[in-house]
């Protein structure tokens, strides 16, 4: 039997949303619906991912943000984490050696978290909701539980003996049972549940100045981490000039470093541009080599060059 995929051109009048999952792009309908505009529906958005996507997305992390205003004016808000304040550059080296597992796992892993603090700059200088409002949908999510999908139980498959190291995770996922959550369960997540709730009420000042701030300081020094209360307290969101370029008479904007995605996505582009891709539209191979090429040599540029501008 051949299976087909039919792709189906849709239009709409008003907004559209995409996201990674249903269950979140959902959120960003409805706020579109209730009068919500493109920032409002993109920062509930990502407060749901972090309910039904806790492995992409999260207040824990950090994130580019890239807006285009109705006069044209691009914004582009950098929430990438930063190191903490007692960070070296050997930090990661143990007998002079890189140790991978330090900057991937454990309490030196992680920087202070930025999502939030661009979450709430976004909506205070280009949305019309007040966080509270905004995070909501995804609190009331992680509350009341969603069908467990077969990607995500994998994803806990796939990691388990990671994330089974820390408590706090083994509560959050396990939830006090021998096996992880599969796929079909109702799971529900009622800490993370409480901290968008707290979120809601006080702010973002609760995450990067109250409890959590305090509570992240006290297991980073049992843990052997260095980052502290007062990390929390001085990060900032920045402000950056989007990358432009162009790629066959069409202009290309897209973020700067410290995203290398940027950058690199233009220099593809332009390297693509010296080969006819459409007039042999029918040799995948051949496509798929000279992509693949152009990528490498981007690739090897963002090893040799690229760096956080800070």
């Amino acid at each position: 039997m051949t299976l087909s995929t039919v792709l189906t051109a849709a239009q709409y009048r008003n907004g559209i949303v995409a996201s990674g999952n249903p269950l979140a792009t959902t959120v960003g309908v409805e706020v579109l619906k209730a009068g919500g505009n493109a920032i409002d529906a993109a920062v509930a958005v990502a407060f749901a991912l972090n309910v039904t996507e806790p492995h992409n997305s999260g207040i824990g992390g950090g994130c580019f943000l890239l807006i285009r205003r109705a006069n044209g004016e691009f914004v582009a808000i950098d929430g990438r984490e930063m190191a903490p304040g007692k960070a070296t550059r050997d930090l990661y080296l143990r007998g002079g050696k890189a140790d991978t597992r330090l900057s991937q796992t454990g309490a030196l892993a992680s920087g202070v978290p930025g999502a939030l603090a661009a979450y709430s700059y976004a909506l205070t200088n280009f949305g019309t909701l007040q966080i509270k409002a905004a995070v909501k949908p995804a609190a009331d999510l992680a509350e009341k539980g969603f069908v467990m999908t077969a990607h995500l139980a994998g994803r806990f498959r796939a990691t388990a003996k990671k994330i089974g190291q820390f408590q706090g995770t083994r509560d959050a996922i396990w939830q006090g049972k021998t096996k992880l959550p599969v796929a079909g369960v109702q799971f529900r997540q009622n800490d993370l549940a409480r901290s968008l709730h707290a979120i809601g009420e006080e702010g973002v000042d609760w995450f990067y100045r109250g409890p959590f701030a305090r509570n992240t300081a006290k297991w980073m020094e049992k843990n052997g981490g260095i980052m502290t209360r007062e990390d929390f307290a001085h990060y900032r969101v920045g402000l950056r000039q989007p990358i432009r370029g162009t790629y066959r008479g069409h202009e290309i904007v897209s973020f700067p470093p410290p995203s290398s995605g940027g950058v690199h996505v233009v220099q593809i582009l332009n390297i693509l541009e010296n080969f006819d891709l459409a007039a042999r539209r029918d040799d995948v191979a051949w496509r798929q080599h000279v992509i693949a090429e152009a990528m490498k040599l981007a690739f090897a540029d963002r090893a040799h060059w690229l760096g956080d501008p800070d």
